[in-house]
């Protein structure tokens, strides 16, 4: 992505793709490669889908920006100096956020906080006073504003500063009871969302709120969570991303603790209390941004008839673009081409780890 402001017209072209069915992350990265800003990408979309095109309207990007606007909250598209530099060594990054409140705070060191919705009483204290402690010693406590464990890390850092990342719009306080909690942190710390402003959460924009939360965190910590759970899913994300992963054990009659002790087992730090946590931010030195796959630098055309080959080749099942790279025979960045063009008309979905599997099964 081109590093530096945008103008207004740029700026609503970004919200148009970005906001357009079916390009992701992914997509939206290599069509501003290939077609060389976001206004020429909007009118090469539906040639590149061979299929009419749902992109929001010019009308439609503006009233998302007045919507966030009398919301107090800025839209802060990627490559833009203030975009957090955490959230830009993504591979890929999202390509904006919306923020209220204090977005200077996200270019910190933060870590994230998260945990079980129906915490007990000695997770929340735990919770509480380790987001006290490390605003104390200097990073910044993120979590998603949740019942629980969430909630009990924001209040401990309010003081010192603390981000929310919701899965719904800036606009969106859940659950209802945190809005006095909500209400303090655009005050005094941040709101930040990947959604429309006014968006209500749905379950499918968790996972992505997840992945925002452990990619502006240089660690997170759990610290309950049951065996099948959001918490686990934002421990695995962070993973992935190169973060650090600490779990507080606990007690194994406490259905809470089965996913934090398993965490531990597949070898994530033991956390007993803020010296684990700044240990292990002592020894991960900081997060550089990751080597790319040599095909996303390209951004040519793929060759006619590559793209049904490709199409042939995938299945429900995952497989890796070096797999299909191998199978076509192909160069990988035609591949790769072939491969968005193939998403943006809803036929392929990019999964983590470099794979992708057929969509609309």
């Amino acid at each position: 992505m081109t590093p530096g402001p945008l103008t207004d017209a740029e700026r609503v072209a970004w919200l148009r793709l970005a906001r357009t069915p079916n390009v992701g992350p992914v997509a939206f990265e290599h069509l501003l490669q290939r077609c060389g800003s976001a206004a020429a990408a909007v009118d090469a979309l539906p040639d590149l889908a061979r299929r009419p095109v749902d992109i929001p309207t010019r009308a439609e990007a503006e009233a998302e920006l007045d919507a966030g606007g009398r919301l107090a909250a800025r839209l802060i598209c990627g490559g833009e100096p203030d975009f957090p530099p955490l959230l830009a060594a993504l591979d890929p990054p999202p390509p904006l956020i919306w923020v209220k409140g204090r977005a200077d705070l996200l270019s910190r060191p933060a870590v994230a906080i998260v945990g079980a919705r129906v915490a007990s009483a000695a997770g929340q204290r735990f919770a509480r006073g380790l987001a006290a402690e490390l605003g104390q010693a200097g990073p910044m406590v993120v979590s998603g504003l949740a019942r629980g464990i969430d909630g009990a890390a924001h209040e401990g850092a309010l003081a010192t500063g603390t981000a929310a990342v919701l899965g719904g719009g800036v606009g969106d306080i859940y659950p209802p009871e945190h809005a006095g909690l909500y209400d303090r942190i655009a005050d005094q710390g941040a709101i930040v969302s990947e959604s429309s402003p006014d968006h209500r959460a749905q379950a499918r924009d968790f996972p992505r709120r997840n992945r925002l939360i452990s990619g502006l965190s240089l660690a997170v910590v759990v610290v309950e969570a049951e065996l099948k759970s959001g918490s686990l899913i934002t421990a695995r994300l962070a993973a992935e991303q190169g973060r650090e992963v600490l779990a507080v054990p606990g007690s194994p009659l406490d259905p809470r603790a089965r996913g934090t002790n398993d965490l531990i087992r597949q070898g994530a730090a033991v956390c007993e209390g803020v010296e684990d946590v700044l240990r292990a931010l002592e020894d991960l030195g900081g997060v550089r941004e990751r080597e790319r796959p040599p095909w996303t630098a390209s951004a040519g055309e793929p060759p006619d008839g590559l793209r049904e080959a490709v199409a042939a080749l995938l299945s429900p099942t995952p497989v890796t673009i070096d797999d299909l790279v191998r199978a076509t025979g192909a160069p990988a960045p035609a591949v790769f081409a072939a491969l968005v063009e193939l998403s943006i008309a809803g036929q392929a979905r990019f999964g983590p780890g470099g794979t992708v599997a057929v969509d609309g099964l």
